[in-house]
């Protein structure tokens, strides 16, 4: 029998948390290899920029979708690419450090299917409030959006302990609030794009989804607040 150090520690994870990981990281690093001349020869310095062209979820495209009625498949597959495109290797690995922590969290309660549909649906949300609510040109992506859904699973886990031992409620909430407070400050100082917008509508996705995978908690939650 391995002792416990000999054992992998992607063994702990959910192979779809680890999955997504993979393919985050690959995209980064064809990106990476592209840009220093490994691959792809000189066209290569610009792979970036195409696949932010190309997968990357643009608001002016939805209007013009909404206004002409045509939805077409290379349009609408922005929704779900736009989040394995980033900006830089920084952006990228700060995206993969929240998809296995609390990827791992989501998958071991709510189970596999519960991390994909977290994932992609609040991605999904996060870019139609980006595209719907500001009349912003630039391009949204990034994985963002997609893991502060994952971060609204976790909130709503420790809510529910929370409520259960009847501590304060609110303190589900820190990690959401120090998040969004650390993206105000670099943005203040630093300059800024508003897919903060799209971050947030991921996390309440996040957190509304997970109702549905808890039997009975929309009950227990409007039974508690008829008994205020």
């Amino acid at each position: 029998m391995k002792s416990s150090h000999e054992e992998s520690p992607f063994n702990a994870l959910p192979p779809i948390v680890v999955a997504l990981a993979l393919v985050i990281f690959g995209v980064e690093l064809m990106f990476q290899a592209g840009a220093r001349g490994f691959v792809g020869g000189p066209v290569a310095v610009g792979w970036r920029l195409d696949a932010i062209q190309s997968h990357a979820f643009s608001g002016t495209i939805l209007d013009w979708m909404i206004e002409t009625g045509r939805w077409p498949p290379e349009h609408l597959m922005r929704f779900v690419t736009y989040p394995f495109v980033h900006h830089s290797f920084t952006h990228m690995l700060m995206v993969i450090v929240f998809l296995l922590a609390l990827g791992k969290m989501v998958g071991e309660i709510f189970g596999t299917i519960a991390v994909l549909l977290v994932f992609f649906l609040s991605g999904i949300v996060g870019a139609l409030a980006y595209g719907l609510l500001l009349n912003d040109p630039q391009p949204l992506f990034g994985g963002y959006p997609a893991v502060y859904g994952l971060i609204g699973s976790y909130t709503f886990m420790l809510w529910v302990s929370l409520t259960g031992t009847g501590n304060t409620q609110y303190r589900a909430f820190t990690l959401i609030g120090f998040l969004l407070g650390i993206q105000l400050v670099f943005g203040l100082f630093f300059g800024g794009n508003k897919d903060w917008l799209a971050d947030i509508f991921g996390f309440a996705t996040g957190f509304a989804v997970s109702f549905g995978l808890v039997p009975g908690a929309w009950g227990r939650m409007m039974e508690k607040l008829r008994q205020r």
